[in-house]
C-alpha cells in the first residue's frame, strides 16, 4: 500500500501557524515555556483511504496535526476514491476520502465501522479544480469547449490539428500529432466529476451518465493521480485532467464558460460549489453537493470537484469515533481550509459550508 504514514495535525486555531512550518512528519515540538500550548491528551492511529486527489492535503493536515497531537499517528493511502469507499465499507479503515459521494446504493448497504443500525455520511474537506493538462511539442495555450474536450477524450477527435481544435485556437501553431488522452484506470472520483461536466455540457457526444470507472475504450489509462500526471508529462501529443494541484509544468488547458475561455483559480472553484444546491432526498446531516457545471458566468470555474470524507455517524468503537472526530473536524475547520489552500492550491470551503460541517460532527459519536 502506497501509504502517507504521519501523526496528527491540530484541531485548533494553532495549526495554521505549524502547517507550513518545515518540520518532518515524524517531529514533536520543541519548546517547553510557560507559554507553550497544553499539551495534547489524544492518542491513538486512524486509518484512511481514498481520493488521491487530497494527497498533498492529507500530508500537510497530517503533519500539522501530528505536530500538535504527537501520540496519533494517521495512515492516509491514497488509494482512488472508488478503493477508499470499498475499504471504509468492508471496515478496513476509519474513514473514506472520495471525490465521489455516497451513492444510493452504498447508502442502503452496511458499514463495518458503524455502529449496528447507523449509517455514514458525506463532509466536504477540499475543493479544488480539475486540471485539463496538456503536452503537445510548441503549443502553450489551449483553449477548449465542452463537446471538444468530450470528442477528444472518447475518440472521437484522434489529431492535434482537428478542424474543430483549430477553430477554438486560430493562434496556436496546432500539430498533426496523434492524441493520446489519458484517463485514470482505476475507479475515480475525478473521473466522476470529469464525466459529469463533459455530460452536462455535451450530452450529445458524452453520453454516458457520470461514475468512477472512466466509461469508454478509447485512450490510454494511468492509476492515480500521479499516473495520470506522469503519462502526460512524459508522452508526445498527450492530454489529460487531474486535480489542479497536480499540474505543475504542464501545460493546462482553458475551458468555455458562457462566451469566455477560462483558466481554474481557486476562487472561481469555489464560487461554483457556493452557488450549488445539496443533493436532494438525503439524511439532513448528509453533505453532498449536486454541482451545477452549466453556469455561462465566466467568473466561475464548472470543471470542480467537491471531496468528501465519509464518516459514520456513530462508530462501533466510540473511543475511534472520537478520534475520527477531532481529525476530520480540523480537516474542515479555517486552519484545516488555510493549510490545504496553502500546501495544495484548494479552494476554502465557505464559512457557512464549514459551520454544517461542524454541526455535523457535533453529533458524531
Amino acid at each position: 500500500m502506497n501509504l502517507m504514514r504521519i501523526g496528527r495535525p491540530a484541531v485548533i486555531a494553532i495549526a495554521a501557524a505549524l502547517v507550513l512550518s518545515s518540520c518532518a512528519s515524524n517531529e514533536t515540538p520543541a519548546s517547553t515555556g510557560s507559554d507553550a500550548p497544553t499539551e495534547s491528551t489524544l492518542s491513538g492511529t486512524i486509518n484512511a483511504a481514498g481520493a488521491s486527489s487530497q494527497g498533498s492535503a492529507q500530508e500537510a493536515w497530517i503533519s500539522a496535526f501530528q505536530t500538535a497531537n504527537p501520540d496519533v499517528t494517521i495512515n492516509y493511502d491514497p488509494s482512488g476514491s472508488g478503493a477508499g469507499r470499498e475499504t471504509f465499507i468492508a471496515g478496513g479503515s476509519d474513514f473514506a476520502g472520495s471525490d465521489s459521494y455516497l451513492n444510493d446504493d452504498e447508502l442502503a448497504g452496511t458499514f463495518a465501522a458503524c455502529a449496528p443500525d447507523t449509517t455514514a455520511v458525506d463532509l466536504p474537506v477540499y475543493i479544488s479544480p480539475i486540471a485539463v493538462i496538456f503536452n503537445v511539442e510548441g503549443v502553450t495555450d489551449l483553449n477548449l469547449d465542452a463537446a471538444t474536450l468530450a470528442k477528444i477524450f472518447k475518440g472521437d477527435i484522434t489529431t492535434w490539428n482537428d478542424p474543430a481544435i483549430v477553430a477554438l485556437n486560430a493562434d496556436a501553431k496546432l500539430p498533426a500529432t496523434a492524441i493520446t488522452a489519458v484517463h485514470r484506470s482505476d475507479d475515480s472520483g475525478t473521473t466522476k466529476n470529469f464525466s459529469d461536466y463533459l455530460n452536462q455540457n455535451a450530452a450529445d457526444v458524452w453520453t454516458e451518465k457520470p461514475a468512477d470507472p472512466f466509461p469508454y475504450q478509447s485512450g490510454e489509462g494511468a492509476q492515480g493521480t500521479s499516473g495520470v500526471v506522469d503519462a502526460v508529462t512524459n508522452g508526445t501529443g498527450t492530454i489529460g485532467y487531474a486535480d489542479a494541484s497536480r499540474a505543475g509544468d504542464l501545460g493546462v488547458a482553458k475551458i468555455k464558460v458562457g462566451e469566455e475561455f477560462v483558466g481554474y483559480t481557486a476562487e472561481a472553484a469555489a464560487a461554483v460549489v457556493n452557488d450549488s444546491p445539496l443533493v436532494d432526498g438525503r439524511a439532513d446531516n448528509d453533505l453532498a453537493i449536486k454541482l451545477n457545471r452549466t453556469t455561462t458566468d465566466a467568473t466561475h470555474y464548472p470543471l470542480v470537484l467537491v471531496s468528501y470524507a465519509v464518516v459514520c455517524t456513530e462508530y462501533a468503537d466510540a473511543a475511534q469515533g472520537a478520534l475520527v472526530k477531532e481529525y476530520v473536524g480540523y480537516m474542515a475547520s479555517e486552519a484545516g481550509q488555510e493549510v490545504a489552500a496553502s500546501s495544495a492550491g484548494a479552494a476554502p470551503l465557505s464559512s457557512d459550508l464549514q459551520s454544517k460541517v461542524a454541526a455535523v460532527l457535533d453529533t458524531l459519536k
